[in-house]
């Protein structure tokens, strides 16, 4: 009688997981994680950008090589910096973020310094890239904006009672989000 019992209970207590939330914070922490492969493939398209860009912007008589070169290492460098999805806690995402931002910076100067080429700039190849640049980015911000609504949603629903409980349990652990760089504070200032 007493072995019936206890199986009553666990029944009882598997049964109640299954109306917790479990298997709510499964799905919701999953999707942050496709949203984060999300957010990696944009990076990654720009990434694939760069090297026909530089190789057109070669094309361009006496360019200035060390521009060149701080775009090709600082690519480099935003490839190799990679996160597991099981792993976004907010200090991955801040080194992640500071090496796709050096690759901003650098493909910034790029783009400056084309302005004093003007062969270049009417170069339908180059003004093809530049636009292809232009629409990755808008998917990169779409993507980190997505990617940050999907943490928000995960983060708030295991923080919320009674399911933070269940989420402490089971090791469902708060993620980190994407924010702007302390650079971003500032305006930009435009010279004419």
């Amino acid at each position: 009688m007493k072995r019936l019992f206890l199986y009553f209970i666990g029944f009882i207590m598997i049964s109640s997981l299954s109306s917790c939330g479990y298997n709510t914070m499964v799905q919701k922490d999953e999707n942050v994680e496709a949203q984060w492969a999300n957010v990696q493939n944009a990076y990654q398209r720009r990434a694939d950008l760069i090297p026909n860009l530089v190789n057109t912007v070669k094309g361009a008589a006496n360019f200035e090589q060390e521009t060149l070169t701080r775009v090709i290492e600082a690519r480099a460098k935003a490839t190799s910096v990679n996160i597991s999805p099981d792993n976004l806690t907010p200090e991955n995402i801040e080194r992640f973020q500071q090496a796709q931002g050096e690759l901003s910076s650098a493909l910034s100067r790029l783009l400056v310094s084309v302005e004093r080429y003007p062969e270049l700039k009417a170069n339908q190849n180059f003004l093809e890239l530049q636009a292809q640049l232009e629409g990755t980015e808008n998917r990169i911000s779409v993507e980190r904006r997505k990617f940050n609504e999907s943490v928000q949603d995960y983060n708030s629903y295991i923080r919320s009672f009674p399911r933070n409980f269940i989420a402490g349990m089971f090791d469902f652990e708060k993620k980190g989000y994407f924010e702007a760089e302390a650079s971003a504070q500032q305006a930009p200032t435009v010279e004419f």
